[in-house]
């Protein structure tokens, strides 16, 4: 049966086979989680005001080449789409800190096993353990 390890009141669940969570290693990894609510933040604030700028532009006007029309309408789908992948991954961070001070961290949002040291170390983000995340993948 897996175990939980213990660092700082907060139980880290491990597979077995494998080491006990370090505190070290729980402060990097919420260290990485705070680093990437600051990176997503950033990219969205950069992508918004590209989005801004597109929009300002308009997509039809008098004297405006079609080609243009279509050039800018497929920038500001490009930019949308990296906004929102960026709201993902920003949300998925903050939901991995929230999981993490609630002592929920590292167990499988679906079966409730835990989700593996290795794989949220590779993915500290993760939310299912693999198995979870290989029947969602087939789906």
């Amino acid at each position: 049966m897996p175990k939980p390890a213990k660092g700082d009141d907060i139980l880290v669940p491990v597979l077995d086979g494998e080491d006990p969570w370090t505190q070290d290693e729980l402060d990097e990894v919420k260290d990485d989680l705070l680093f990437d609510v600051q990176r997503m933040e950033r990219a969205i604030r950069t992508a918004e005001k590209g989005l801004e700028k597109l929009f300002d532009e308009g997509t039809e006007g008098a004297g405006r080449d079609p080609a243009d029309v279509g050039s800018t309408n497929f920038e500001r789908d490009q930019e949308m789409s990296l906004v929102q992948n960026a709201r993902d991954m920003l949300d998925q961070a903050q939901n991995a800190l929230r999981r993490l001070d609630a002592g929920q961290y590292g167990w499988c949002e679906v079966c409730g096993q835990p989700i593996g040291k290795d794989r949220l170390i590779a993915f500290p983000r993760a939310t299912l353990c693999m198995a979870c995340k290989q029947r969602e993948e087939r789906r």
